[in-house]
């Protein structure tokens, strides 16, 4: 399970480095390479909850089977792709496999290990692999990129699935399935459709001579239709991804809010960081993952500190901290870009960056689960999960989108973090309406 989480979360950020080299192979810029990044969330977020709901209903086994290997072909077709656009259809794919087998590796690790000390040890080493994976992704992709080439930042992970795929197979019982339930397979359909359509609206309204004028609003329009045909979907589904009463917790709907407008700067930070290093200044490939390497310490030193400030700030301060940190990083690559200095002057902002993550999104996942029962548990953390991923996807379509199209003719790293910096000045009003109870945590915790 453990190896699983790991080159999933890999995948996240492994692509970032690589873009460069993506686009130069298949004559495509920074603006339609957004499609990498997000064809992989936005499937990932929309699906998230769906995936939870199959492996409840079809047995956890049987789905966590289905979404590895879905995950591992779609790694295979990613880094054997002759096309750009093949390449985006993998990494739709990609996302999906993650939406499927994630919620069910979840499920195993909590039902194999009991309640006590060897499930948490196990949750523990689950949580700290997905954060190392985040990390070890920017540097990765930097060095396979510049030993082996882009098209194995993607083949290095297929041998290890099919590790998975067998260890599954000889160690994970089987089970039989539950009594047939209604699935939510109209909300999670429209779930996806709204932000695919609308990041297809966004980059096709940014290219200065497009062969299909009539697509951008078409699309635009859709993405709006699909979104108020999901709320009406989830009003009359018998078994909705998001029931209604989960609208009625104030602070849990803000905090989802705040998470989705934090995390569209924080991924907009990490394609100009690599645009930056690499198209702006010639960096290589590798040179650019290793200048990356303190943002990928910075959030490791974050994840052990956060907990324990967490305590004694409490949430809410945590999250607004996040929000400003992550508000002078968007300043700070303003700033630089503007100036043309070298690589190294990015470390504060990747530091800042980094310090914005780890209060931020971390207060804000504390917040979005706060209150929860038995019953709403599984809803909360899903909704949390897909407001981070999606939040990210949107954040990049539209403030990378419109700061490298074509036809905005600006200076593309300015209007990105401009564009980003109004986003938080969003989420700082968010949380700032946030009232939640003091989080309680033993004195040995605190230090």
């Amino acid at each position: 399970m453990a190896m699983l989480q790991f080159f999933i979360a890999v995948d996240v950020t492994v692509v970032n480095v690589a873009l460069p080299s993506i686009g130069a192979d298949f004559g495509v810029d920074g603006h339609a390479l957004t499609w990498v990044v997000v064809g992989y969330t936005i499937t990932g977020g929309g699906l998230l909850m769906l995936g939870g709901r199959l492996g409840d209903v079809l047995g956890r086994r049987r789905i966590l089977l289905l979404g590895t290997a879905l995950f591992g072909a779609a790694s295979l077709l990613a880094g054997l792709a002759p096309s750009f656009a093949l390449l985006v259809a993998a990494r739709l794919l990609q996302g999906a496999g993650e939406a499927v087998a994630l919620p069910a590796a979840m499920a195993v690790i909590v039902l194999l290990f009991p309640e006590g000390p060897r499930r948490s040890r196990a949750l523990s080493v689950w949580a700290a692999v997905a954060s190392c994976g985040l990390v070890v992704g920017f540097v990765l992709s930097g060095i396979i990129t510049e030993l082996l080439g882009w098209r194995w930042i993607f083949l290095v992970s297929v041998p290890f699935i099919v590790v998975v795929l067998g260890a599954v197979v000889l160690l994970v019982p089987a089970e039989r399935p539950a009594a047939p339930a209604t699935l939510d397979l109209p909300g999670s359909l429209l779930l996806v459709a709204a932000p695919l359509l609308f990041t297809l609206g966004v980059v096709e309204a940014g290219e200065a001579d497009t062969a299909l004028p009539w697509l951008p609003p078409v699309a635009l329009a859709g993405a709006v239709a699909a979104g108020v045909l999901f709320v009406r979907a989830e009003r009359r589904s018998r078994s909705p991804l998001v029931p209604l009463r989960f609208f009625s917790h104030r602070p849990r709907v803000l905090a989802n809010l705040a998470t989705a407008l934090l995390s569209a700067a924080l991924s907009t930070s990490f394609l100009l960081f690599t645009y930056y290093l690499q198209d702006r200044l010639g960096a290589s490939p590798l040179r650019a993952g290793l200048t990356m390497l303190p943002l990928a310490v910075s959030l490791i030193l974050a994840s052990v500190l956060v907990p324990r400030l967490l305590g004694r700030w409490g949430a809410r301060a945590c999250v607004l901290a996040g929000i400003g940190f992550t508000a002078l990083a968007m300043a700070a690559i303003a700033l630089v870009t503007r100036v043309g200095a070298a690589g190294w002057a990015m470390i504060p902002a990747m530091v800042l960056v980094a310090a914005g993550m780890g209060f931020g999104i971390v207060g804000l996942q504390y917040i979005a689960v706060t209150g929860v029962t038995g019953d709403d548990a599984g809803i909360a953390s899903g909704v949390q999960r897909a407001a981070d991923q999606l939040g990210g996807s949107t954040g990049v379509t539209l403030y990378v989108g419109i700061g490298f199209a074509p036809a905005v003719g600006t200076d593309p790293f300015l209007t990105s973090s401009v564009l980003a910096f109004a986003g938080l000045a969003a989420a700082c009003l968010v949380a700032w309406r946030i009232s939640a109870p003091p989080l309680a945590v033993p004195e040995e915790t605190l230090g």
